[in-house]
């Protein structure tokens, strides 16, 4: 993957995986998105969106859901605003996330799942998640706002082996250290 390009305006990320098989419970993915304060970049979000919530002030919010991947293409979408963030935010973190309630799913296990994240017609990200074929969440995308005040895209896909409740706390964590 290719390094952060600044971004502005309207992100959307869109999410598409196929239907269990009809004698099988319904696979159900989430978008998920955390934000996180300048004051505190790497501590508790400030407020987490998903299926079942937006932004206080709506810049960030789910367009089209999906409990079940029925549908054509891209069956779930978000919505990130990052122009309209208030500035007193430094980074948003995207991920995906399986819901585990009829037992263990890994995105080895799902057929036709991926990401796309686009700035308009601009392609930033897609991805097949086979870097993370045994994990049952991931990170996709971290957004941060440098000084100036314009805002960087990072692609990030990294796994998590945990529920959708667990990674909103887990996903926007200190990066690792790395040794030198």
């Amino acid at each position: 993957m290719s390094g952060a390009s600044r971004v502005q305006g309207n992100i959307e990320v869109r999410l598409r995986w196929d239907p269990s098989p009809w004698n099988q419970p319904p696979h159900h993915l989430d978008i998920i998105a955390t934000t996180y304060s300048a004051d505190a970049p790497y501590g508790p979000p400030v407020y987490v969106v998903h299926s079942d919530s937006r932004s206080p002030d709506g810049t960030i919010n789910m367009p089209r859901h999906s409990r079940t991947g029925q549908g054509f293409g891209y069956v779930e979408v978000m919505v990130l605003e990052l122009d309209r963030l208030a500035s007193s935010f430094a980074r948003v973190v995207v991920g995906v996330a399986i819901h585990q309630n009829s037992g263990h799913k890994t995105f080895g296990d799902l057929s036709n799942a991926g990401v796309l994240v686009v700035e308009g017609y601009k392609e930033l990200l897609a991805d097949d998640f086979p870097e993370v074929a045994e994990a049952t969440a991931t990170k996709v995308a971290t957004f941060t706002k440098d000084p100036s005040g314009s805002w960087q895209f990072h692609p990030t896909i990294q796994g998590f082996d945990s529920d959708p409740e667990t990674f909103t706390a887990e996903m926007g964590g200190e990066p690792p250290v790395l040794e030198q």
